[in-house]
């Protein structure tokens, strides 16, 4: 079992700073108070999900739609010209 100190925590019971020590006993993970002997569970969270926003919803739906080509007004024209000769 390693104990390690975090850095500018405060205890809950004595509010003494940077007494708090850090450690793991199988699945469970523990705090406890160097100085006035607090101890309790940590119950660790999940991060949270991505909130979207107008950034992170442009960059999905950039994901989803495929390329356009754009293509020249008066190469069009030309053609349609060119087939009108041809029949």
């Amino acid at each position: 079992m390693k104990k390690r100190f975090i850095a500018g925590a405060v205890c809950p019971r004595c509010s003494e700073m940077d007494t708090i020590v850090n450690y793991r006993i199988g699945e469970k993970n523990y705090r406890e108070c160097v100085s006035c002997g607090f101890k309790d569970e940590i119950r660790l969270q999940s991060s949270p999900a991505e909130i979207p926003t107008r950034v992170n919803e442009r960059r999905r739906q950039e994901e989803i739609e495929a390329p356009v080509k754009i293509l020249d007004p008066s190469s069009g024209k030309q053609n349609k010209k060119d087939n009108k000769n041809r029949h």
